[in-house]
């Protein structure tokens, strides 16, 4: 069963089909595409000979390397021409008919001994298997697109799969230069299967107008480093083809996360389908443009008609990172800053630490020694919320508790003086339940910073319903000043970040909990397959076990949907102690400093 694949067919070819066509003839092997379309397998032939031409004035290869790579490159219109592949790996229509009826007519074509793979992301691999003449042979080939620079290869085994024919295209995609993971057969995989929920969730985020298509983009990319966000994702991926993911993910888990938010399917209806038809969740400049273009729902420039209060002093309430970093951040944009803790100590401790903070930064010449001081002159550290007399803003970063918080805007409502915003930096708590506690609600706002402060770029700004219009407006003016990009969302659990991102690192929880993927192939297949900075396993470790159930808990909570429920894996381990990082055991163990 050990054989060599030096001949492989690809049928389909689309853009995945001839991306994979490409990395298979650059590393050397010959390469049968077929296509029943004529002008795809002319494109095909045209992408290699761009690709190959660009290669070559990159100086990557030479010109006799280019006309052996095209050479290794031939293309058909009928599957007979893979009767000599040792691999088939199909990449037609997501359906059962169409691939059924390939995965038939190939039972007649090629050798007992060649490997059938499918490239599908949403179909039963299984299902596939069972109705070929040579199940055992027959497996999942899951590459991401562009083919030729995603590392991910996603090897799905059926029940029917037999080990060796695993082996076999395991030891290709590794000598392809790609990262195989090995999986089993369940819809969506390991890398679609997380990636597809969280991007339904922000498809239903929008739909239900809770934030603009271009703050929930922002928010993912600025709030966990994601290169897109999860709309302009969906655009680029196929609103169309997304929905099918999600049908028959959906069909599988009857979880109703995965259930398709009425908006893909309208958007597909109407042939809204993304880039490739020029509309989906943006326009776009052409039918497979890349360019945004402004239409009826881009947030017009003359926005901000509301006119901000004027905010020269600010006050910090906390000691912890996030109130010294908040501090840091307001000082560094000329803020006279007041960081106030429960005693002098504490307060003096926090404005050490800033110093420490802006220190590292002259080391690195991010920032010069002159105004570092300036910086460090302009926090004054105070151990009574008293000194937030005359602040025009204060931010509260305390515990995040409930009571807590209730009890400080209790006291910041007698402190500070008529017209002072307060703001809150609650990531999981209601906002309105502070602001309730005051005689002034409609001075109270949501104004979560992310950590580190200094570093992260993302504000989300949480109106609450008695939020006043100047009050948000003053807000995001100040969220511009000190260099941070602001969005709007209103007051529910999680807002727009944690809303999102809590949800997919809970379902991760759940793959491991099933055996279906180890934490290592989950992490790997996330970083390569969805350009994630950090895997789900390495985020929480970070996040601290602790505080991630306190989220998850707070979103199913809110929500009451069973799919929120927090994974009991995650329960156990925050049970027995294993917080992350910062007790040097998670998910992983970390060496002790």
């Amino acid at each position: 069963m050990d054989t060599p694949l030096t001949t492989i067919a690809v049928v389909g070819l689309g853009t995945m089909g001839t991306g994979i066509a490409e990395v298979l003839a650059r590393a050397g092997r010959e390469v049968v595409g077929i296509d029943i379309s004529e002008a795809a397998a002319r494109q095909a032939v045209a992408s290699l000979e761009a690709s190959t031409a660009r290669s070559v004035a990159r100086e990557r290869i030479t010109e006799q390397e280019r006309r052996d790579i095209l050479a290794r490159f031939r293309t058909f219109s009928d599957l007979q021409a893979a009767a000599d592949a040792e691999l088939v790996i199909e990449v037609v229509p997501e359906t059962y008919e169409i691939k059924q009826q390939v995965f038939r007519e190939l039972d007649a074509v090629v050798s007992p001994t060649a490997i059938l793979a499918t490239g599908t992301n949403a179909l039963s691999v299984t299902r596939l298997a069972a109705e070929s003449q040579r199940p055992e042979r027959v497996l999942g080939l899951h590459f991401f697109n562009p083919a030729p620079a995603m590392k991910l290869v996603e090897v799905v085994s059926s029940v029917l799969t037999a080990p060796p024919a695993v082996e076999s295209v395991t030891r290709l995609a590794r000598e392809l230069g790609k990262e195989p993971v090995a999986v089993g057969d369940r819809p969506g995989f390991v890398a679609d299967g997380l990636l597809f929920g969280y991007l339904n969730q922000a498809a239903a985020m929008y739909e239900a107008n809770y934030a603009s298509r271009e703050d929930i983009d922002a928010a993912m990319k600025l709030g966990c480093g994601l290169p897109m966000g999860p709309l302009a994702l969906l655009d680029l991926i196929g609103i169309d083809t997304a929905r099918t993911v999600l049908e028959a993910m959906y069909t599988a888990s009857h979880d109703r996360l995965h259930a398709p938010a009425p908006v893909l399917g309208q958007l597909s209806e109407a042939g809204l389908t993304g880039r490739k038809a020029g509309r989906g969740f943006y326009t776009y400049d052409a039918p497979g443009g890349q360019t945004v273009v402004p239409d009826a729902l881009t947030p017009a420039e003359s926005a901000g008609a509301v006119t901000g209060r004027t905010v020269s002093s600010v006050g910090v309430a906390g000691s912890g990172t996030m109130a010294s970093g908040i501090a840091e951040v307001f000082a560094k944009a000329g803020y006279a800053v007041v960081l106030a803790a429960r005693s002098q100590e504490k307060a003096d401790t926090a404005k050490a630490r800033i110093a420490k903070s802006l220190g590292r930064s002259v080391a690195k010449r991010r920032l010069t020694e002159e105004a570092r001081d300036e910086t460090l002159a302009r926090i004054t550290p105070a151990g009574s919320l008293d000194s937030f007399a005359d602040v025009d803003l204060a931010v509260e970063a305390v515990a995040e508790d409930l009571e807590v918080k209730r009890q400080l805007f209790q006291t910041l409502d007698k402190v500070c003086k008529p017209g002072a915003v307060l703001a809150t930096t609650t990531s999981s708590l209601p906002v309105v339940a502070v602001a309730r506690v005051t005689s002034r609600p409609e001075d109270v706002i949501g104004m979560h910073f992310f950590n580190p402060a200094p570093a992260m770029k993302l504000v989300e700004v949480v109106r609450t319903v008695l939020t006043a219009d100047d009050v948000h407006a003053t807000v995001r003016e100040v969220c511009v000043k000190v260099r941070k990009h602001p969005v709007d969302c209103g007051d529910r659990a999680g807002f727009i970040v944690n809303a999102l991102l809590f949800p997919y690192l809970n379902n991760a929880i759940k793959m491991v909990e099933e055996h279906y993927a180890t934490l290592d192939d989950i992490d790997a297949a996330m970083k390569l397959g969805g350009g994630y900075p950090m895997g789900p396993f390495e985020l929480l470790d970070v996040v601290g076990l602790d505080v991630s159930l306190a989220i998850e808990k707070v979103l199913h909570s809110e929500f009451r949907d069973p799919g929120l429920a927090p994974a009991p894996l995650l329960e156990h381990l925050v049970a027995a102690g294993c917080l992350g990082r910062k007790t040097g055991r998670g998910f992983r163990e970390y060496a002790r400093r």
